[in-house]
Formats: C-alpha cells, sequence, structure tokens
C-alpha cells in the first residue's frame, strides 16, 4: 500500500531546543560567573595551543591572503576571517591540548568547544553593526550564548550515548552552537529548527579516531570543524534555506531509525543552566578528564616511589567503568593523541615527573623506556561504587586510586581521588588556579602589557560582561 506523503508535525525535540534558545531568560549568577571562568580557560588553552605547529599548520584563511570586511579575529594570530572559517580556527585552537572545560555523562563531550562558533559570529557581528553605527554584542551576550549552547550539549548527552552506537560526540556540539548561533544572527524560531534540522541530518563523525588502532589527531580538530559546519547552517537558515521537521523522527530515514538504533532522543530535564554550573575545569593536568584524578594520586605518589621504579613488582588503578572502556589500553602508543588517552600512561607520567604537562604526549618525552616499563606492571580494576557516583546527578563524580606495590611485599598507601580538582565541589579551591592558568598561557603569546591589560579585564566580573565584543576581541590581537 502506498504511503500518503502528508507533511509530519515537528519534533519535539527541535522545538524545545528553540523555545529555550529564544525564551529562557538565564538568571544564575553562579552560571555566568562559571562561564566567565570558561571564557577565560578556553582562550587561554587556545593561546598555548600556538606554540604547537601540528595546531597551527591548520589554522588560517582556506584561500592565503583571503580579505574580509569586518571579519572574525583568530585570538593570537594575525588573522581575519569569514566567520565560518573563524569557527574552525578557533574552535581547534581551544580543543588542540584537550585542557579546558569537560562534561561527563552517558556521552561525553568539551561544552567550551561551543565557543568557536559563538566567539567568531559574535565577533563578526559586533564589527558589522559597528561599521553601521549600531551598538556591538557586549561579553554577557558571549556567556548567555556559552550558558545555553552548554546546556543543550550537556543534557542531550545526560541520557542519549552516541558512543555507544558508534558517533563521536562533537554532533552535539553541532547541534548546541547551530541553534545559539541562530539566535544570534536574529533567527526567528521557524529558522532556529530550520537551522538544527539541517544539523541532525548532516549525523555527524565516526569516533574512531579517538579509539585503538586509529587515534590521531582529527580529535584535535574535530570540534572546530563542527561548530564551523553549525555556523554554515546558520547563515544558510537566515538566507531562507528549508529545514526538515522530521529530521530525527522519519520512519526508516529519520536520525533516530538509522543511526541511533531505534532509540529516542530525549531531554532528561528541563533546559536551564544545569550544565555550566556543574560543568569540570581541568586545571592542573591536560589528560582526558576521566584520568585526572587518576594524575593528582599519581603525582601524590610520586615522591614515594621515584627512586624506587625499579623495585616496582604492580601498581593497581581502581577506576570506573567509563575509564575502563574509553582510556585503558595496552600495547604500543603511536602519538600525542593515543598517549594523552591512555589511563596507563598518565599515571605513569605522575609517577615519574610529579607532574603530567602537554609535553609528557610528545615523542620526546615518551621516549623514556621507564614509562612503558611502569605501563606492563599496571592492573585496571573497576570499583562499582566508582561507576555509580559517576552517573549519580548528586556527586557526578571521576573517582581513581593508584597503589604502588614493590617486590619486597611492601606498598604505598591506596591513594584515592574522588573529584579531580575542577569539579563544582572544588570550586573556589579552582578559581583562583585558574586565574594563574590563564596568565602562564598568555605568558606564551603577549608582552607583560598586553597580559596585564588581560588579566585587568578578564579578572573582573562586571568590567569584562559590559565589554563590546569587539573591544574584547581586540585585546588577543
Amino acid at each position: 500500500m502506498l504511503k500518503v506523503n502528508e507533511k509530519q508535525k515537528t519534533d519535539q525535540l527541535l522545538e524545545d531546543i528553540a523555545d529555550y534558545v529564544l525564551d529562557k531568560e538565564i538568571t544564575s549568577e553562579e552560571a555566568f560567573e562559571t562561564a566567565r571562568y570558561v571564557l577565560m580557560d578556553t582562550l587561554g588553552c587556545g593561546i598555548l595551543a600556538l606554540n604547537y605547529p601540528e595546531c597551527t599548520k591548520l589554522l588560517g584563511p582556506v584561500v592565503p591572503g583571503t580579505v574580509v570586511p569586518n571579519g572574525t579575529r583568530v585570538p593570537g594570530t594575525a588573522y581575519v576571517l569569514d566567520p565560518v572559517q573563524g569557527a574552525f580556527n578557533i574552535g581547534t585552537m581551544i580543543r588542540w591540548l584537550d585542557y579546558n572545560d569537560t562534561w561527563l555523562a552517558a556521552e561525553w563531550g568539551h561544552p567550551s568547544d561551543n565557543l568557536g562558533g559563538i566567539l567568531a559570529v559574535a565577533d563578526y557581528l559586533s564589527q558589522v553593526r559597528v561599521a553601521r553605527g549600531e551598538k556591538p554584542l557586549v561579553v554577557k551576550d558571549v556567556l548567555e550564548a556559552m550558558i545555553k549552547a552548554h546546556e543543550i550539549q550537556g543534557v542531550l548527552a545526560l541520557e542519549n550515548s552516541l558512543n555507544r552506537v558508534g558517533l563521536d560526540h562533537v554532533l552535539f556540539v553541532k547541534v548546541a552552537t547551530t541553534a545559539v548561533v541562530t539566535k544570534m544572527l536574529g533567527g526567528t524560531k521557524e529558522e532556529i529548527v530550520n537551522a538544527l534540522s539541517n544539523a541532525w541530518i548532516d549525523n555527524s563523525s565516526l569516533r574512531t579516531y579517538r579509539h585503538a588502532p586509529n587515534t590521531g589527531s582529527r580529535k584535535s580538530w574535530a570540534a572546530g570543524d563542527a561548530t564551523s559546519r553549525a555556523v554554515r547552517l546558520a547563515l544558510m537558515a537566515m538566507q531562507g534555506e528549508m529545514g526538515y521537521p522530521g529530521a530525527l523522527s522519519a520512519p526508516g530515514w529519520g536520525f533516530q531509525d538509522v543511526l541511533f538504533n531505534k532509540q529516542e532522543l530525549r531531554l532528561q530535564r528541563p533546559l536551564d543552566s544545569y550544565v555550566m554550573e556543574n560543568v569540570l575545569f581541568k586545571v592542573s593536568y591536560p589528560a582526558e578528564f576521566h584520568a585526572q584524578t587518576a594524575a593528582e594520586a599519581a603525582v601524590a605518589l610520586h615522591d614515594q616511589v621515584v627512586d624506587r621504579l625499579q623495585d616496582i613488582d604492580k601498581i593497581t588503578i581502581t577506576t570506573h567503568e567509563s575509564a575502563i572502556r574509553i582510556i585503558d589500553k595496552t600495547g604500543p602508543l603511536h602519538n600525542p593523541a593515543d598517549r594523552d588517552h591512555c589511563i596507563q600512561y598518565i599515571t605513569a607520567i605522575g609517577l615519574i615527573h610529579g607532574t603530567v604537562t602537554a609535553e609528557h604526549y610528545e615523542d620526546d618525552a615518551a621516549a623514556d623506556p621507564r614509562i612503558d616499563q611502569l605501563r606492563e606492571k599496571m592492573l585496571t580494576i573497576e570499583n562499582k561504587q566508582y561507576t555509580k557516583d559517576y552517573l549519580d546527578p548528586n556527586k557526578r563524580s571521576i573517582a581513581n586510586a593508584v597503589q604502588v606495590h614493590f617486590k619486597d611485599g611492601s606498598a604505598t598507601e591506596q591513594v584515592e581521588v574522588e573529584y579531580p580538582l575542577g569539579h563544582r565541589f572544588r570550586r573556589e579551591e579552582a578559581f583562583p588556579k585558574i586565574e594563574r592558568k590563564f596568565s602562564a598561557n598568555m605568558a606564551t603569546k603577549f608582552t607583560a602589557k598586553q597580559r596585564a591589560k588581560l588579566e585587568d579585564i578578564c579578572f573582573d566580573s562586571e568590567k569584562v560582561q559590559a565589554m563590546p565584543v569587539n573591544q574584547f576581541m581586540d585585546l588577543f590581537v
């Protein structure tokens, strides 16, 4: 029997996201203050990444020498780009070192990745408005867009596991950026829904570049690619490009049937500011977040073991299920992307050096034979309570414990770290260190005078929120 070609009702999820970005007033002071630290930390990590040629080789215009009136500035560089390529550049910089915020749930990810598109569009819009004699956006507008993008990506991640079907979490980045950027561009509800539907229809990249045997550097530019595509789709929607109301639920052809094992996508909770309030900062160590507490534990044991490395018989890492599934690796590690996603490598570095830095993932550092010698002695064990607490919305712990056993039968104490520095439960402890991290990252690119001005603005909540975006971006040029 022929099916009647009736127009489908718009998927509720598309409606809910569009209504949220258009109508929801964010009133949480905690969310805005946390967003300010996320903005600082994210830009700082992007500036630090400019010291790595593998990152900078990807930056700049698609066609060298392209001139873009009122174009997006790329912090720390002289590039002035169209907002689509600007989003790719900024998004790639800020994700390169895997050293800023993280969200852990049924799906993982880095909500700050959305800043690539948000900042690119905000700078472009502000310059266009100034050229027309209109008021530019201010940084508070950027923070609000960040809060909403964090919320969309993070709440989608609470129950909808892309990794379980082999897809990468940057799809949620594309969806979140598409929604908030279309709104920033002045989009109506219809235009936001149209753009969102196209973002879902785009599908997603496979996760294979995050896992053995294919772990590679694409994981560092995948979010830049996603946020760039989001800006492109938003601009197309603003030009009147149509959308697809059943993009998610169309029988046989929608996202849910084709790519999500016929599961229905759900929002576990109403969209507000929960994710920004609970987001995790990477304060001390540039390592995959499931290993942050393992790094803290290993560093705490450094003094006890560094002079006895040859006497070690066994190292026990007690962890949670997600860490075992994602970063429990044996055998050769082929590149920095492989190493910073290996809990054994990260633990070994902490035990040997008493710290973990981005340089420890490079080939020269990885050539130290002691690293693999320690890795071969490591045993990873799941603690069911750690796994339960990881998923508990009132705890959201990321627990790891490390214990070193020696050949003479003695052992260190088991060092357990339940909540990493940067967790909501350790925020007050983290904020001063995030400021110091920002200053240190700025020092890799800017003069003392420039740094002082950046700190004066960024460390003052009222001052930075009121600042026009185009003037804010001037500080980083």
